[in-house]
Formats: C-alpha cells, sequence, structure tokens
C-alpha cells in the first residue's frame, strides 16, 4: 500500500467537525466505530439515522416534520423528509453583527466589505422589491452576474420568498443565455452591465437588452453598474431598475422568510449542453442545504468565523456551494477577474491577505502554477490555510506533490468531485484522514457509492462506472419542463435499474480512496480495452512543452483509434522528436495500449466555463457530428481548427500534424 503524502495531527483530528459529529453519532444511536470506513458503512445503512442526526447537529431552522423518506426503495422517486418545511435564506442568515459576512475584489475596484448586519440588510431590502413585483414561492428569478456580493444578496433574497433562483456568468453567449433561461421562464433578471477579465472592459448592455426581448417571461430587471462611468447608467428597457436605487428606496426590516418544502425547487442549474439542449436541473431546498452542511462542516472542516475561497463563476455550481457557507457563520470571501491578473499568484496573495481557511481552485489552475513555475510558500505565509480543494477536473498525482512541495506542506488537499446534477460531491475531502497522491480522500457519508462494470457488478480494486446504489437528499428535483420525467430517467437512471449512473470512470483503494481516470462517455476504447483520459494527461503535461492536451476516439475501419491533441508552450512546435518522446512515455509510463496513433498540435483546447476539458466535443467534431451549444464553451473559437483538421484527416495514417 503507497504511503500517504499528509497525515493530519492527533489534536486536528479531535478538533474537526466530522469528528464530534462522529462521537456525537455514537452517542445518539449508542454505536461505536473504529475508523471512517466503519463510521461509512453506517452512515449508509442507517441513512435514516444519519440525515436527522446531522440536521439536528447542524441547528438547521426549520420543522423536520414525522417521515423521513418516502419511496426509498424507488431511487428515482424518492423524497426525504417529505414533511418538512425550512427557508433556505432563514438558514443562512442566521448569524448577526459586524464581522464580515462577505469580502470582495471585483475587477479592478477596491476591495470591499459587507458585515452579517448589512448583508441581512439588503437581503431585506431587495426581498421587499421582489415582492412589490409580484414574486412569489415558485416564481423564477434570473441572474447574467459576476461573483460579486449583489449577486449573493439577490439570491438570499429570491429564496427568502421561496422563489427559485438561476444564473449565468456574464461570458456566456446570447444565445447561450437564451437557450437556458427560455426553458426556466423568469419573471425578472438581475444583471450587470459589464466586467472586467484580464484588465480588460467587456460591455454587455446590447448583449442584455437582446435577451430580454427574446425571453417573454422578463418582465422587469435590475441592472447593477460597478463602474459608475456617465454611458454606464442607459436603462435596458423600459422596465429596468438599478441596483442603488432600489437599496435606496426601501428601509431595511425584519426578513418575512416564507417557509417551503424540504424538497420545494431552490435553483435551476444547467448542464454544458455541448452535445445538445442544455438540460434544466431543479435542486431540492433541504437536499441542498444538508448535502452543503456535511461537506463544508464535516468533510472541509468549516467552521463558524472561517474564511472560505472558492475560484468560481455564477454559472458553476461551485459558487452554489460556496455560499451554501454562509450557514456556517463562515465568512465568504469572492473574486471576479482573470485568477492569473493583476499578478500570476493573485489568488494566493488574496489567500494570504485575507487568511483564507479553505482555498478552493480547479485542477487546471493548479496545473498552470506548476507550469509556471509558481513557488507561493516562497512568498506567502498562508498560515490559517487547512484546506485547499481541487474540483473541475482530475488533479494528477504530480498536482498533489507540486501543492506539498510548492504552496504548503501542512495542508489537508481534497481533491472533491461530484457535479451540476447532484450540485455536490460523491467524493470528498476528510480532514481525519491521510492523503494519498492522486486520490480523492473518501466517498461522502451517507453516499452509498460502489465502482461496477457494466453487467452491474461490483469492482474492487479495478476500474469502472461510479453508481450511487441508494437515494440520497440532493437527488435533483427533476428537470425544469420535464413533465414525464424521461430526460430525467434517461439522464441517470437507464443504465442500471434503480442506481444512480453518474457517468464517471473511476477505481477505489484499498483504503477507500477515490481516482478517476476520466468521463465514461470519453473513456477510449481502442482494440476493446478501456483507457481513462486522466491517465494519459498524467503523463504527457508532465513534459515542459505541453501545456495542455485532450485525447479523444477516432473510429478508423471499425477500430478507435487514439488521437492526441497538444497545446505547447510559446514558440515550440510539434517535432518527430517531441512526437517520439511523448509516445515513447506513454509505452514506458502506461502502457503500448495509450500510445496515440497520432499526436497534433492545436493552438487551444476547448474548455467549459469551469476549466473542464470538453472531449466529447472534439470527438463529435472528428466524426462529422455537430456541436450543439457551443456558447456553453469558454472558448468556442477553439472549435475550428478541429473541424479544419478532421475535413483534411479523415482516416489518414500519418503519425503528427499540425492542425
Amino acid at each position: 500500500m503507497d504511503k500517504p503524502i499528509w497525515s493530519p495531527s492527533q489534536s486536528r483530528i479531535e478538533q474537526s467537525g466530522i469528528h464530534r459529529f462522529c462521537k456525537y453519532v455514537e452517542s445518539k444511536y449508542e454505536v461505536s466505530f473504529d475508523s471512517y470506513k466503519q463510521f461509512h458503512q453506517w452512515s449508509v445503512e442507517n441513512n435514516e439515522q444519519f440525515w436527522p442526526a446531522l440536521w439536528d447537529f447542524c441547528q438547521v431552522i426549520g420543522d423536520q416534520g414525522d417521515r423521513i423518506v418516502s419511496h426509498k426503495k424507488q431511487m428515482e422517486k424518492s423524497e426525504w423528509f417529505p414533511d418538512a418545511t425550512l427557508n433556505f435564506a432563514e438558514n443562512l442568515l442566521r448569524r448577526k453583527g459586524a464581522d464580515p459576512a462577505i469580502i470582495s475584489r471585483t475587477g479592478s475596484l477596491p476591495r470591499s466589505e459587507l458585515s452579517w448586519d448589512e448583508l441581512s440588510d439588503q437581503v431585506s431590502i431587495v426581498a421587499q422589491y421582489l415582492r412589490d413585483a409580484g414574486i412569489k414561492k415558485g416564481d423564477r428569478v434570473a441572474a447574467i452576474m459576476t461573483n460579486c456580493p449583489e449577486a449573493v444578496v439577490a439570491m438570499l433574497a429570491t429564496a427568502s420568498l421561496g422563489a427559485i433562483w438561476t444564473s449565468v456568468s456574464p461570458d456566456f453567449g446570447e444565445e447561450g443565455i437564451v437557450e437556458r433561461f427560455s426553458q426556466s421562464e423568469p419573471a425578472i433578471l438581475f444583471s450587470i452591465n459589464e466586467y472586467r477579465y484580464g484588465g480588460k472592459r467587456f460591455e454587455i448592455s446590447k448583449k442584455i437588452e437582446s435577451v430580454v426581448k427574446q425571453i417573454e417571461s422578463i418582465k422587469q430587471m435590475v441592472l447593477v453598474c460597478h463602474y459608475q462611468e456617465e454611458m454606464d447608467r442607459t436603462p435596458i428597457g423600459k422596465h429596468c431598475d438599478f441596483w442603488d436605487e432600489v437599496l435606496a428606496r426601501y428601509a431595511p426590516s425584519d426578513i418575512a422568510f416564507e417557509p417551503v418544502g424540504f424538497n420545494h425547487p431552490l435553483y435551476i442549474l444547467y448542464s454544458s449542453g455541448t452535445t445538445g439542449k442544455p438540460k434544466c436541473i431543479a435542486h431540492r431546498t433541504g437536499g441542498v442545504l444538508l448535502q452543503h452542511l456535511k461537506e463544508l462542516h464535516l468533510h472541509s472542516d468549516i467552521n463558524s468565523g472561517d474564511r472560505v475561497f472558492f475560484f468560481t463563476t455564477c454559472g458553476w455550481m461551485m459558487w452554489n456551494w460556496l455560499v451554501s457557507a454562509l450557514a456556517l457563520g463562515a465568512t465568504l470571501m469572492l473574486y471576479d477577474e482573470s485568477p492569473f491578473y493583476p499578478e500570476k499568484d493573485v489568488l494566493l496573495e488574496y489567500a494570504d491577505k485575507e487568511k483564507a481557511n479553505l482555498f478552493g481552485v480547479s485542477a487546471s489552475y493548479l496545473r498552470q502554477l506548476e507550469k509556471l513555475g509558481i513557488s507561493p510558500k516562497q512568498k506567502f505565509n498562508l498560515d490559517a490555510l487547512k484546506f485547499i480543494c481541487s474540483t473541475g477536473s482530475v488533479l494528477a498525482p504530480e498536482g498533489f506533490d507540486y501543492v506539498y512541495a510548492e504552496i504548503k506542506e501542512d495542508v489537508c488537499l481534497a481533491s472533491i468531485s461530484g457535479g451540476t446534477d447532484i450540485i455536490s460531491c460523491f467524493a470528498l475531502g476528510n480532514p481525519a484522514l491521510p492523503v494519498y497522491r492522486g486520490e480523492s480522500q473518501c466517498i461522502g457519508l451517507a453516499m452509498d457509492v460502489q465502482v461496477w462494470d457494466w453487467q452491474g457488478n461490483r469492482l474492487l480494486n479495478d476500474r469502472g462506472e461510479l453508481v450511487c446504489c441508494s437515494s440520497f437528499p440532493s437527488q435533483p428535483w427533476g428537470f425544469w419542463g420535464d413533465k414525464a420525467g424521461e430526460r430525467y430517467h434517461n439522464a441517470y437512471f437507464s443504465r442500471f435499474e434503480n442506481v444512480w449512473h453518474h457517468g464517471d470512470y473511476v477505481s477505489q483503494s484499498e483504503h477507500g480512496g477515490i481516482t478517476f481516470h476520466g468521463r465514461s462517455d470519453t473513456t477510449l476504447n481502442p482494440s476493446g480495452v478501456r483507457i481513462g483520459t486522466a491517465e494519459i494527461y498524467r503523463y504527457v503535461e508532465s513534459i515542459p512543452a505541453v501545456l495542455e492536451s485532450a485525447a479523444v476516439g477516432q473510429n478508423i475501419d471499425n477500430n478507435e483509434h487514439i488521437v492526441l491533441f497538444v497545446k505547447l508552450a510559446e514558440g515550440v512546435n510539434l517535432d518527430e522528436k517531441l512526437t517520439c518522446e511523448i509516445k515513447a512515455g506513454l509505452r514506458s509510463q502506461c502502457s503500448p495500449r495509450h500510445v496515440p496513433a497520432r499526436v497534433v498540435q492545436v493552438t487551444d483546447i476547448p474548455k467549459t466555463k469551469s476549466g473542464k476539458v470538453v472531449e466529447l466535443a472534439i470527438k463529435q467534431i472528428i466524426h462529422g457530428r455537430s456541436v450543439e451549444n457551443i456558447e456553453a464553451l469558454a472558448n468556442p473559437e477553439s472549435l475550428d481548427q478541429y473541424v479544419i483538421w478532421s475535413d483534411l484527416n479523415p482516416g489518414d495514417n500519418s503519425n503528427s500534424d499540425k492542425a
């Protein structure tokens, strides 16, 4: 068995939220656990005791009701706490006082703070505005916003009324926004009129005006102007109010929190939609709250007074995850700009200056820091930092080495994974467990996660499909507009009967850690042998000349051949020497099956706005199929070169090319 790369001290274990909750459960139910494995097994087998215990331990505000779960054995139809009532915003606004609830750095604006009292006051005002506009329980409120305090305030005001929040980031294209909001049909839109990225100004008023005209359900909008130039204060449409004027129009008062059912929709999130119409995934109020409390307090060790940072946009589920930290009395650290502007290490500088306790970023961000040769520990203190979370894509073992060598030695590095589908995680960190290179530390409590082959047989120490075999509170309410539930069923339950099929290709180690090998729908299959893309990326991107890569399968003569696309460092061209180095390394470090039939140089790799490589879009192109909803990509223009290459290479046997 491999040795851990980090282990917690005994004092840290005993002070952690997960340890205290474990002791609480032992006392409450007169049980005893010798390991996390035992505790997890108990939580799965006794989930009707686990979730009520978590509710009580975290002091959720609401009425738990009499029933714990209905349709428990019908996973697709199950509902947790079907009689319970609560309000999401009330649970996030329980803390009062002058301490900061939100710290923000937005574009070129100066740092700002919003205290707990100021946050409640602003939520009260915006809730009054929404109520006067006719918003009531079940109505949808949309936002095209940066990761700024106003977005948090507007979401909480929406939730306080029992209305449903849905948001995208402002860098989405017009078509992508309309594709999403036309399905969720919001009544009111909150939007910024411009944003900054990489120091550049992006004015979006005309795009927003066009969106509002195309979506008939939007009757009113609120415009947030962060940069107060005169030209920026032009109303968009005749029913447009300005944020600062809304705040001045009402006086703060006690918030009338509308109680809703535990399973009442809170959020509508959207799938990336790169191979079809985006799914509008509606998430349950209580399911989001309980699952996030578990993940933040128990698995990430967040407590009242802690400071939590995650680099995210309002169009990624990690924004919703981050905001839930307010329920623990933690301070949110928001950042909206390029993660490498104005300095390459600006996020670490922010974490150091504000004494962040949790620092969350994508795996691709950590990989880029490593490529740039940045050593944050030489420049920053980071004494307060307890947790580093990585998600969005697979963090290779070398990424673990980099974090402990160049960022901080005594820190819990959690490679977490779940998704928009469950607005939470299956694989998580754990402050009371050791960290092993390349692995997520553990499966989340009460999540019945297993690894299966295609025939539905459980696998141990082997690669297969990530499935969840029993219901959990944060299963989606459903897809908005999918009245018969057909799209929802096909997305998660059509492969294995009564079992959630997540679409990740994984393995589980002897000590319970999860290794992710890529998405199932992009798993390579040369000569019938399944290969995860993460294995290829791990080696290829260790080569200094290679910045990023994408591996896909191309069907030639009824067999799948691996095509490896590489983005190289500035001034480097793909030649025979580098091609041979890549192939020879994959052969020796992985296996002959991993060696690509072609290595192709490209100028960019298509990614989602959360930084995930979109292999499926490339695969669609090289097989002559269209990529729908390219607005979901952060760099849709990157696809053009793949179209050109596929037109020129429909089965050509040459070994290396430039696209």
